[in-house]
């Protein structure tokens, strides 16, 4: 890399550090004075409240802001450099506009490939921090004391054949009640096993049936057997049966593919909202690429209306690409919309932008 390309992208990144620290403190402005009532209600001392919470809440807002920060910071110091006609002198000097782009490339990469590993890895944490605090303090503020750990009526499949179901279940206890088993083979029941508890073994990590009845069928035949407990290790574990609204937020990308392959198994109805999830780690981080080229390409000619000019255009496609994702994401787990679509839209729509402002940038 040269001098020029240095300092290029030393701007670039000393300008994306401070955009995400001043919007970070004042997004936690902002939520604070929302949630003071919830904090106060908590009776937590200040140092808990920033450690169970803002601890998992920052991360949280940083991430999902994350693209647009890399946005901001490149339209800001692109369109400066343009104003002091610094850009006009470096393409002058022979530099094509490909060549130009060489730091904002690494600039983007290496800011792309930190999200990815937040995404996989780091975000996860935060969002069980986040999560947990959100449950316990905020969100029973508005819907009431009802145990929101236990649950009626549940029913799952655990694979092409089989069926399961609790009459109910205690999520924070990992016990249940009236579980059943049905199997089935071209279209006729061939094993039913019913028992009256059944409870998650932390030691054996399997599952501990009491009371149990099982019933095997083989055409007019019929055998059944009884036991008073049994020790049995399901495809299923408690983290399966739980169903709240941040479980796909809290678990790491290996565990999350984990429980995707569960759920299309049991031909689960949320399974779209657990694959946006996972396609959404991997496609945000690409819009770092390409919104930084949509940025470069943007603010890189010097305009009458100065940096302000390329900042309200930076909004209005923020805005626009923001859109994008919200009514993806609903057509995805509301309709019929493809997760994978749902997750990369966004991208491949704002990619052709990206294209052909960089052309025109290049002329």
């Amino acid at each position: 890399m040269k001098k020029l390309d240095k300092y290029i992208l030393k701007n670039f990144l000393t300008t994306f550090v401070f955009c995400l620290l001043l919007f970070t403190v004042i997004v936690v402005v902002i939520d604070t004075s929302e949630k003071t009532d919830d904090f106060h209600k908590s009776g937590l001392s200040l140092w808990t409240i920033i450690k169970e919470y803002h601890f998992g809440f920052i991360p949280r807002i940083d991430a999902m802001l994350f693209p647009l920060f890399v946005f901001i910071a490149v339209i800001f110091f692109t369109a400066k450099m343009a104003d002091r006609s610094e850009v006009i002198a470096i393409l002058s000097s022979g530099v094509s506009f490909r060549r130009f782009l060489l730091p904002y490339w690494i600039g983007s990469f290496l800011l792309a490939i930190i999200l990815w590993l937040g995404y996989q890895f780091v975000l996860p944490k935060a969002n069980t921090v986040w999560g947990v605090f959100q449950a316990k303090y905020v969100d029973v503020n508005f819907g009431g004391n009802e145990n929101k750990s236990f649950m009626q009526n549940f029913y799952f499949r655990m694979d092409s054949n089989t069926y399961a179901g609790l009459r109910s279940y205690d999520t924070a206890s990992k016990t249940g009640s009236n579980f059943f088993i049905q199997e089935f083979k071209k279209n006729e029941m061939v094993y039913n096993l019913r028992c009256e508890n059944i409870s998650w073994d932390t030691a054996a990590r399997k599952w501990k049936l009491t009371n149990v009845l099982q019933r095997t069928f083989n055409g007019d035949k019929e055998k059944i057997r009884h036991n008073d407990a049994l020790l049995v290790g399901y495809n299923f574990k408690p983290v399966d049966l739980r169903r709240d609204e941040y479980l796909k937020d809290r678990l790491p990308t290996p565990e999350l593919d984990h429980m995707i392959r569960m759920e299309k198994i049991r031909g689960s109805e949320d399974i779209n909202s657990l694959l946006v999830e996972r396609y959404n780690r991997d496609a945000i981080p690409v819009s770092v690429i390409i919104l930084t080229v949509i940025g470069v390409s943007l603010s890189s000619r010097k305009v009458r209306g100065g940096s302000g000019f390329h900042l309200a255009v930076g909004v209005i496609l923020s805005v626009l690409y923001i859109l994008f994702g919200r009514f993806s994401l609903v057509f995805a787990t509301k309709g019929n919309f493809t997760p994978f679509l749902a997750a990369w839209v966004p991208n491949i729509i704002f990619g052709f932008i990206a294209l052909y402002l960089y052309r025109r940038a290049a002329r």
